[in-house]
């Protein structure tokens, strides 16, 4: 005797699969971004509870880069066309905030008395913090192809 089953998808399920934002050099880039994220939330969480006062804008800055770096960890996780878009917009954010702050640490040091994590572009970090968002923007904004949705036996 044979079954007649039909398969029902659960309620969250959408039609069509998400787009994966972790696989081959994606994989990297989560990686790169969650080291990132608790570096520098570790660096700006310690300085900015032991010494603050002494330089309120470079911690404050780190403490900023800590959020960015988690946020586009967690997009880059999620995966799907929404949590690219965003992902992407972030790193064009992250690229805009190296740049800046790198240039303004340049320009007026005395502002600066310690580093932050875009420090001249990120050298305490042996320039990851320029490269990762370009390297970010070129993976994200490649063709997405998914997989045809797989029958439901």
């Amino acid at each position: 005797m044979t079954e007649n089953r039909t398969a029902i998808a659960p309620a969250g399920a959408s039609k069509t699969p998400r787009s994966q934002l972790v696989q081959g050099p994606g994989l990297l880039l989560v990686w790169l971004y969650g080291v990132m994220s608790v570096g520098s939330v570790s660096r700006s969480a310690y300085q900015i509870l032991t010494e603050f006062d002494r330089a309120p804008l470079a911690y404050s800055l780190s403490a900023v880069a800590a959020v960015v770096y988690a946020f586009i960890t967690y997009t880059l996780v999620r995966g799907g066309e929404r949590a690219r878009r965003a992902a992407l917009a972030c790193c064009a954010a992250e690229l805009a905030g190296v740049l800046i702050v790198g240039t303004w640490t340049l320009l007026e040091p005395s502002l600066f008395p310690d580093d932050t994590v875009w420090t001249t572009y990120g050298m305490g970090y042996v320039f990851i913090p320029v490269l990762l968002p370009v390297t970010g923007m070129l993976w994200l904004r490649r063709p997405r192809i998914s997989p045809p949705p797989r029958p439901v036996p």
